[in-house]
């Protein structure tokens, strides 16, 4: 059966989306190495630590195109170039005109050097020009930069059988959660908590997708409880602002999931 990450409604094996709420279910596949149900995307079975990303390289053959000869088109003789006729304008002389002779000579009148007219232009008025004041002029508005401050989400846990604050780093798609061990080193460590004993060594994974936090269990011993409803091996469940998180049976090891 596959759990409903959004309404935990039970679904049959092989749903693609639940049938209470229409939400897409995560698809599920088995470790190559123990044959335990993890999820498809997972980088870690939570059951033997095995790496689900190891894959074995394969050898792309170059495809090489066959020389296909390039068809040239045959070349096209330009067209004869179109020789202009020759266009008399006034005042020109046409060359192979044979009644070049018979034309007169332009005649053109010379002003009498001695004649001079004089255009006379009157004269604006003198217009007093005074001085616009400072308080007159319009004054600049001052230009101010708008600045976009980009705020970060925070997300953090809350044990609330100490009160203790614990920041979740931001830099990571996949955040373990366990105690320390030699194969998949916690990135929240539980060890000092109180009733840790009871936490797996590779517990449970928060996974980040944009602005959106995903909790899964890897396969622990005494499961993961998500507000007192475990949390199938396989499914995964979306994280809200007050979602209370065990890790175990009995709620000893709790943790309030907060965003700030």
């Amino acid at each position: 059966m596959i759990v409903c990450p959004n309404c935990n409604h039970l679904n049959p094996d092989g749903a693609v989306q639940c049938e209470a709420c229409y939400t897409p279910l995560p698809a599920t596949t088995n470790c190559p190495s123990c044959g335990a149900t993890v999820q498809a995307d997972a980088a870690f079975c939570g059951q033997c630590g095995y790496n689900l990303r190891t894959t074995t390289p394969t050898t792309v053959a170059a495809t090489v195109a066959p020389d296909i000869p390039l068809e040239v088109p045959p070349l096209v003789n330009p067209d004869p170039l179109v020789h202009s006729e020759t266009v008399v304008t006034s005042g020109s002389v046409n060359h192979n005109s044979p009644d070049n002779s018979l034309l007169p000579p332009t005649q053109m009148s010379v002003p009498d050097p001695e004649v001079a007219f004089v255009q006379h232009t009157p004269s604006a008025p003198d217009v007093e020009t005074q001085p616009v004041s400072s308080e007159e002029q319009s004054p600049t508005p001052p230009v101010t930069a708008s600045r976009t401050q980009l705020q970060q989400v925070t997300a953090r846990l809350v044990h609330v059988q100490s009160d203790k604050l614990l920041e979740l780093p931001q830099n990571l798609s996949v955040i373990h959660i366990g105690k320390l061990n030699d194969r998949i080193p916690p990135d929240v460590d539980v060890s000092g908590f109180p009733n840790s004993e009871i936490v797996s060594r590779i517990h449970a994974d928060i996974r980040v997708e944009g602005d959106a936090y995903y909790i899964e269990d890897a396969g622990s011993s005494n499961g993961t409880y998500i507000n007192n409803l475990p949390l199938l091996p396989g499914n995964r469940h979306r994280l809200r602002p007050g979602d209370r998180i065990s890790l175990g049976k009995g709620d000893l090891v709790t943790f309030l999931f907060q965003l700030s």
